[in-house]
């Protein structure tokens, strides 16, 4: 690291291996002023437009959005967020064709402008050194910032790096033909981009930025430099017109004299870059609150009566900005998003522009023929000079033809940038870019469907290991149980050896209880046949016992006569007659046995009071 330092601070611009000079055809379109292009009739926005995965769609069909509302919902982890880039209708989430060589349809949200284009909420932030490097991470992933070089990685994951940052290299080098975005950017927002940049350098915590400017755009040097003249930590590098001098390997070997190694990042050596486009949109995002809903583009080719570099909203269908561009079609007609080395052919132009969408050329015949058929390889080498990554492209295209994936692998295919160097010199005009990207894309599922499988056999041995763990600890209950009981039989068998004696002793104590309980049935038999003499306790007891039993059969009977007597009186005294049938001496007849009765019942009573006191006499004495 002390030789990239004492490299970076001599000033000095190393050389990359490869590379060609094609012809650069910037203008005119690099002459013009930047435009705004209209809103079209309706806005395709692809849930996904960066590396990684889409988020979660949090709108409706039929749903009024606003400018800058968000309408997909994603974590740091799930990929960046999408947002409205004006205020309309959601009036379908469907699948459209994707800006994709395949043409393949994707899920995409469709919004219909309503020309009032009316903002959300927001919230500025000028001063963003007073907040939290983590805080500031969390605004630009919510305002779903990527990488707009073209790769498309978002910015917040890239900065979200917990190794030391010793430089910070912005890229303003854009050397591939015919696309100025970045350059017309540099020209008319420097100031807007040197926040950016400074915005930047706080989150990653470094002390020198490195801004590098390819030397054929002389008009942005001059508006860079005067923008970071006030700032002492701000160095500008211009480095030579050679293509593919803007990739990220080639442009820090350049800038630091020390070659990325092999699958390896430029953050191992300390080293983060990011585009000028978005140093530019992470000071929108910041400062303005503004998410990334639009980006330049750049208009060129012979068939497009006014190039230039336009404002284009997300979403705009590419047929509108062709439109736009006052688009002569022609027999043949390609058109190519990006450039014409790393760009595609579109199967149709009903795509819209996603954030990695830099440049639509459309280019006449003549002025970019069409490939010719593809010939057999004549081994002349030539790719293998230009390679700026020093692989040997002829025979990474056998091993891609013969699917020799692990020999592709040894053979580093993903260090690649598909530059295209090596299909441009080809003379037999073989597509070696789109072997590469076939064999990487194939490679990648591969790998995709081993980390499952691998993921699966390791689920699988750990359900293997826990039933086989099961087995042995159910097996070791088991055995301790069958140990147990063995050892219980082997005391019992111990103590039943050791004790005879016992067994003796209670066989003889049964046989005396059977002596004892014969001799007790004997003697009572030998009793009922010759009965015992009482003795004369036994005989008082016995006669005082009688003597109360015969009193209670007398009181008894006493009792019953009185009772009788009662009934037979009250029968006399309900009888029907009345006092003037009856005569005086029955009335006093009458009184006279009421009083006779009522002493007999008062004698009745006191009787059998004396007799229930002598009857618990003897029972008292009994129990004295």
């Amino acid at each position: 690291m002390q030789d990239i330092k004492q490299f970076v601070e001599s000033g000095q611009i190393a050389r990359f291996p490869g590379g060609i000079h094609p012809p650069e055809r910037k203008q005119p379109a690099s002459e013009q002023p930047l435009r705004r292009v209209p809103y079209a009739d309706e806005l395709i926005l692809p849930l996904r437009q960066h590396i990684g995965l889409s988020g979660q769609c949090t709108v409706r069909v039929g749903e009024r959005v606003l400018k800058g509302q968000a309408l997909t919902d994603a974590a740091l982890h799930q990929g960046l967020p999408l947002h409205a880039p004006t205020s309309g209708t959601v009036k379908a989430i469907e699948q459209r064709p994707m800006s994709h060589a395949s043409g393949l349809p994707e899920q995409a949200i469709v919004i219909t402008p309503d020309g009032e284009d009316k903002w959300r909420e927001r919230q500025p932030l000028p001063d963003y050194q007073q907040r939290d490097k983590a805080e500031l991470l969390d605004i630009i992933q919510a305002a779903g910032v990527a990488g707009l070089g073209g790769a498309g990685f978002p910015t917040s994951q890239k900065l979200a790096q917990q190794k030391p940052v010793s430089y910070l290299i912005i890229n303003g080098v854009e050397c591939e033909p015919y696309i100025c975005a970045d350059d017309r950017l540099m020209r008319e927002h420097a100031r807007d981009i040197v926040l950016g940049m400074r915005i930047l350098a706080y989150i990653t915590g470094t002390d020198k930025t490195l801004l590098a400017i390819e030397d054929n755009k002389p008009e942005a040097i001059d508006s860079m430099r005067a923008a970071i003249a006030e700032y002492d930590d701000i160095e500008l590098r211009i480095v030579p017109t050679k293509y593919p001098s803007g990739g990220e390997k080639q442009l820090i070997q350049l800038l630091t004299g020390h070659e990325v190694p092999s699958k390896q990042l430029p953050i191992e050596m300390g080293i983060i870059m990011q585009n000028v486009g978005t140093a530019f949109a992470v000071k929108e995002a910041v400062i303005d609150d503004k998410p990334l809903i639009e980006r330049v583009v750049t208009l060129t080719g012979e068939c497009i009566e006014q190039p230039g570099n336009v404002w284009s909203p997300l979403g705009t269908p590419v047929d509108a900005l062709l439109e736009y561009a006052g688009f002569k079609p022609e027999q043949q007609q390609r058109v190519i998003m990006g450039g014409p080395m790393m760009g595609f052919t579109l199967p149709i132009t009903a795509v819209p522009v996603i954030k990695t969408t830099n440049c639509i050329l459309v280019p006449s015949t003549r002025e970019l023929p069409p490939p010719g058929d593809e010939m057999a390889c004549i081994r002349c080498g030539a790719c293998a000079e230009v390679c700026p990554a020093t692989l040997q492209p002829q025979q990474l295209q056998w091993l891609a033809k013969a699917k020799d994936y692990p020999a592709l692998e040894e053979n580093n295919l993903f260090d690649c940038i598909e530059c295209g160097a090596c299909a441009f010199v080809c003379p037999s005009e073989i597509p070696l870019v789109h072997y590469y990207r076939q064999a990487k894309s194939q490679m990648r599922n591969q790998a995709r469907e081993q980390a499952k499988a691998e993921l699966a056999k390791k689920r699988f041995e750990a359900r293997q290991a826990r039933l086989e763990r099961e087995k042995e600890e159910r097996l070791e209950r088991h055995r301790k149980a069958a140990e147990a009981r063995k050892q219980m039989q082997q005391q019992q068998a111990q103590e039943a050896s050791e004790q005879p004696s016992d067994n003796d002793g209670k066989s003889s104590a049964v046989a005396a209880a059977i002596a004892r309980a014969k001799a007790k049935k004997a003697a009572q038999e030998d009793g009922s046949s010759t009965p015992a003499q009482p003795t004369d306790a036994e005989s008082k007891q016995k006669s005082k016992k009688s003597a109360a039993v015969a009193a209670a059969i007398e009181r008894a009977k006493a009792k019953k006569a009185a009772q009788q007597t009662a009934r037979e009186s009250d029968v006399e005294a309900e009888s029907p007659a009345t006092e003037q049938q009856r005569p005086a001496q029955d009335k006093s007849a009458a009184v006279a046995a009421a009083i006779a009765r009522a002493k007999k019942k008062k004698q009745a009573r006191e009787q059998q009071t004396s007799d229930d006191r002598a009857s618990q006499s003897p029972d008292q004495e009994d129990k004295q």
